[in-house]
This record gives C-alpha cells, structure tokens and sequence, in this order.
C-alpha cells in the first residue's frame, strides 16, 4: 500500500477490519518539548509502529464551497441547529452558471438530511451513485461521511443552509505502541504519512510496561524475570545500598510475595527512623515509660491493671484538695472518677515510711503537670513476636541481644527504640540476576518502578532476604508514613534553624562602635539630628517643641537645605548607637538642646511669615 496522509487513511477506514497496524513513513515533532496537547500525541517518529485499536469522530467540519466559512457539527448533529430554510422558498442561486436546486433537495428533504449537491469542476457526483442502497431521501451525518473516498463530496443540508458544503471530519485515534503503557490518542489531521503493513506485522508483540504495583495482583506469574524500564519515582524512601540499583536497564529476579509484616520504630536521641520486619531475630527488653503531666498518665492506663510510677520532679499542688509532689513519691494510677470537667485521677500514694498496703489516696486533676516514670522490675528478653503480644504499641525497649544473622545491627548500638505501629504493607521479594542469592523485600506501593516480563529462568530457590529484616526510613518518607497512619495524628516534622538575625550570626553586620564611624552627613530618618541654631533676628515662639528648632537664615540665592549645621560640641562625648547599627550624636532626656525635630524648609517659610505678622 502507498503512505497515506493520517487524515485520508482514517477516512477511507473501515471500521470493522480493525485492528490495523500503520508504520509511519514521515515523522512529525511538535515544537517545542511537548509531547501531548490536551491528552493527545503530537509527536511520532519515522519508523513507529502503531496498532489502531478504535477510531472515534470527535467533530465535523464544514466549509461553504462559496465562501470559504467553516462551522463545526458535533458528531450527533441531527439538523436540530442552525435556522433551516423554509420549505416553500425558492433557492436563488449566486451566480447565472449554477442551476436551481433540484428539486429533490428542497421541500420533499429533511432538513437534517445531506444530499449530493451538483457541482461543475472536479466535483462529480451522482445522486443515484450517492444514494443508492439507502432506500431513504436523504443521508445522516454519519452515512454521509461513510461514502467519504479521499476527497470529500459537496453536499446539501437545508438546516445549515442553501449553498452546497463539504463536510472535513476530524477523528481520534485510538492506538497501542510498543512499550507504552497507555492508549496513544492521536488526531486524525496530525500532519504525518502512513503505510498499512498489517499483513507483514502479524508477529510483532506490542510489549505493555507493567508497573511494580500491578505485579503484585499476578500471582500465577511469579516467578519471573524482568528488566526495569523506568526507575522508582519521588523521594527516596530506604537509605539500603541496593535501592539506587533500581535504575533503567537493570534485570531482577522476581520470586514471590513477602508474608513478613512491619513495625515502625524510630531512635528519639539519634533521630533516626528503622522498618523492622517480623523475621527480625533480635532480642528485646522493656523499657520503663516516661510521662510529661497527668493527662499523659491516663493515657498510659490500661484496662484492668494499674499503672505504677514514681515522681521525677517536684510539682506544686493546687489548693488544699491537690497536696504537691516530691521527687520519690510513688504513686499508683489506679483509673478515672467524676465525668466532665471534674474528671479526676485516682491515685494512691506511697511513702517511704509506710507498710505495703498503707498510703493515701489523691485525686489528681487532668491539667496538673509533674513529671513520672514507670516502676517496671521486668527484666526478661523478648523476641519481637512475643513482645507485641505483651505490649501493645506504642512502647519503649532496648535491644539487649543484636540479631545474629546481620553482619552489622545498627539497632543494638541505640540506647532506646520506640515501637510506633505494626504495618501490613505487601512486599515482593526480589533479587538482581547478577546476585540471585542476596534478596531485597521491596514495597511496590511505596517503591513503584515500571517494567517488563521477560522469559528466562528463574533460581527456584528463593534467596536469602536477612539485609530487609531492617530497614532505615528517610526521614521525609518516615512523616509521610505517619501521616497516613489511622487512628494518630503525624507530629510536625523538625523545624530548621531560625535564620541568624541582625548583629547574632556569623555573617551579621556587627554594631559600629567597633569600627570607626563612616564620613559624610547621616539620613535624617536614621539616626537624632544635631540641634538646630535660633534665628538671631526673629523671637523664638512659646512653645518650641511643636514645630522644632529652627536652622540658620539663608542667603539670596542660596540652594535649600535640609541638613543643618551640628552646634559647638561642649565636651567629648560617646557617640550613640541606633536600632539598625548605625552611630549618631548622645541623646539626653534631661537636656532641652536635644530635643528637637528636623523641619521642612516649607515649614519654616510658614512659621517666618506667621512671626513677621503676629509678633509673639
């Protein structure tokens, strides 16, 4: 078959031999680095290979063969718009050499019908050729683009109007390329040349990239081999060594699912942030809780048991009904009485002096403050199984015996691991062909990447997965995962350092009594003018301070000024450092020669002209 436009071919198409497959003769790349506009491909190169799945009409254009105008028709354009023309009104035709409108396309047509329209020149149309086969007057939009053949025919549609048109039907090309995961959809006038090469492409395999989260639902064709055609996207999630492997081009192994599940830990005086997998062979003991307030001790209550702590810090009392407490004491929390805001906590409390059994009972409110820490006397290795079926998180322990099957625990060197949340996220599990002993466990719904199945053979035993049983979190990812916790709001993740201020950091300008003061007159905004000198020949007004002192006569001709000259100093004086670092004469609260305002020229014309007219 001889290339094609894109436009003719799909107008020529027959919609029930899809699917076809186009290979493009002539390529087309959109300016610029955009690939699609408006969710359709723009840019296709010499030799692609596209399978036509389904072809869709998104709009109809039609051009008045007189004018040159252009309107567009929806695809369920039934004659219903436009303004038809009356029945019995006579066609008048625009020019001597056309002939009246035949008679069969004016009153006996529906108006939303097309009819061939006779046309001299290269158009030559039939009306029996046109018609033949529909046994009707008239064709509907979609019939008449149907006996659409390269060229488009010029037609008559009484509902759009008297004058003949031709109907230019843009379509949206539904296809599959190889490697492309979606449906391309690719404009019928894209500006690119086709060859139909469907009976030589019977044996071409359009490949479609899986992504690692749709694997996971194809158990049955695990395992398998496959190569990463696109690495993980976002932020990174794991600090392991083998997370930057998963780049484009790199082959894996994949086995199966992971029936392991999580727990999230976290360091609080490293910072640091672990996923530690149920197989984790560590050992582990408990840690005694610690409690900021009575309200956290409720919190830490739990049903049927009491909660025993001992007071870390004195706390003052409230009245003669809260008495305080000292640093010793121990309490027993033993639950909640009253409802409302009279809610108490009951506690019984023990002294030094006083037998088992003996002591005194207090009732705490839920705002009072303190300090406590957990009397546990529990002293037994706990595996991590075990130890979530004791204690319910989150809670403290401290891991007393590493795992032996890590070459390096960096849980053991941790002083304290708070437990937060068991997490059942699935995990593949997964090797690199180059190292199918040495496995991962890779969560896809965290860590998706796309790729593709391959045939080759897989290692039938599954590989060794000891470097998953911990896992350090990034910390970006780490809040991101509280967040989406149910049931605990995600603290704030840590705030950066305030920025240094003025005169405080490194780079801060510092005060200028430290370097000596910089020549030339000071802005007035910044910094006390030097007082001002009386007018000698004019008396000086009652009330000085409301418009300031007054600088020296001008002579004629002389430029206005709005600085003044400082009086005599009387002594050596310190300079005086202002709010934003810079230094000025010393100011004084007892001395009136420093007590003034900087005045505008125009003012002191007004107040001289008030002088010279109303002598005070």
């Amino acid at each position: 078959m001889e290339p094609l436009s894109l436009q003719e071919y799909i107008c020529s198409l027959d919609p029930t031999t899809l699917p076809r497959i186009l290979r493009i003769c002539s390529g087309v790349y959109f300016q610029g680095s955009v690939y699609e506009i408006s969710g359709n491909e723009c840019c296709l190169s010499t030799g692609d290979l596209l399978k036509v799945m389904a072809v869709a009409l998104q709009k109809v254009i039609c051009e008045d063969t007189e004018t040159g105008q252009t309107m567009e028709l929806p695809p369920t354009f039934k004659g219903e718009q436009g303004c038809p023309v009356p029945a019995r009104t006579q066609w008048v035709p625009s020019s001597q050499a056309r002939p009246l409108q035949p008679p069969w396309a004016q009153p006996h047509c529906p108006t939303g019908l097309f009819q061939p329209a006779p046309a001299p020149g290269p158009y030559l149309t039939l009306r029996g050729l046109f018609l033949k086969g529909t046994g009707q007057q008239g064709l509907t939009l979609h019939q008449a683009l149907g006996r659409w053949d390269r060229q488009p025919q010029p037609l008559l549609c009484p509902a759009i109007g008297p004058r003949a048109l031709l109907l230019h039907p843009v379509y949206e090309v539904h296809a599959t390329m190889h490697l492309r995961r979606d449906v391309v959809k690719i404009p019928s006038t894209l500006e690119v040349d086709v060859e139909d090469v469907t009976e030589a492409a019977q044996h071409i395999h359009f490949a479609r990239p899986l992504l690692l989260s749709e694997v996971l639902g194809m158990e049955a064709a695990l395992p398998a081999q496959a190569e990463i055609l696109e690495g993980p996207s976002g932020p990174a999630v794991f600090e392991s060594a083998w997370v930057p492997r998963l780049r484009r081009g790199q082959r894996l192994q994949l086995h199966g699912h992971s029936h392991a599940w999580r727990v999230l830990a976290s360091a609080p005086s490293s910072r640091r942030h672990f996923l530690l997998s149920s197989t984790y062979q560590g050992r582990f003991r408990q840690r005694p809780r610690q409690f900021k307030g009575v309200q956290e001790l409720v919190a830490g209550l739990r049903p049927g048991r009491p909660l025993c702590v001992v007071v870390t810090q004195d706390c003052e009392g409230q009245g003669e009904d809260v008495p305080p407490l000292c640093m010793g004491d121990r309490l027993e929390a033993r639950g909640l009485q009253g409802n409302g805001p009279g809610t108490r906590l009951l506690c019984h409390r023990h002294g030094e002096e006083e037998e088992e059994g003996e002591g005194k009972e207090l009732l705490l409110p839920l705002d009072l403050g303190g300090s406590f820490v957990e009397e546990a006397c529990d002293s037994k290795k706990y595996g991590l199984v075990e130890l979530l079926e004791r204690q319910p998180l989150p809670c403290e322990v401290r891991v007393v015996a590493p795992d032996p099957g890590l070459e390096r625990d960096a849980l053991g060197a941790l002083p304290a691991l708070r437990l937060e949340a068991r997490l059942d996220q699935p995990f593949l599990v997964g090797s690199f062909c180059e190292e199918p002993e040495e496995g991962f466990e890779i969560p896809p719904r965290w860590l998706d990447l796309s790729l593709q199945l391959s045939e080759g053979p897989v290692h039938p035993p599954a590989p060794c997965t000891r470097r998953s049983r911990v896992e350090e979190l990034t910390e970006a990812f780490y809040y991101q995962l509280l967040a989406q916790l149910p049931g605990s709001p995600a603290p704030p993740p840590p705030r950066p350092p305030k920025p240094a201020q003025a005169g405080t950091g490194p780079g801060a300008r510092q005060p200028s009594a430290h370097r000596p003061p910089v020549p030339g007159p000071l802005p007035m905004s910044a910094c006390p003018a030097p007082p001002l000198l009386p007018l000698p020949a004019l008396p000086q007004p009652s009330t000085p301070s409301q418009y300031g002192r007054r600088g020296p006569p001008r002579d004629e001709g002389e430029a206005p000024s709005t600085s003044w000259a400082p009086a005599p100093p009387r002594g050596p004086s310190p300079e005086t450092h202002c709010p934003d670092g810079r230094t000025g004469p010393p100011s004084s609260s007892n001395s009136t020669e420093h007590d003034y305002e900087t005045v505008d020229d125009n003012v002191q014309k007004t107040i001289r002209k008030m002088q010279a007219i109303f002598p005070f």
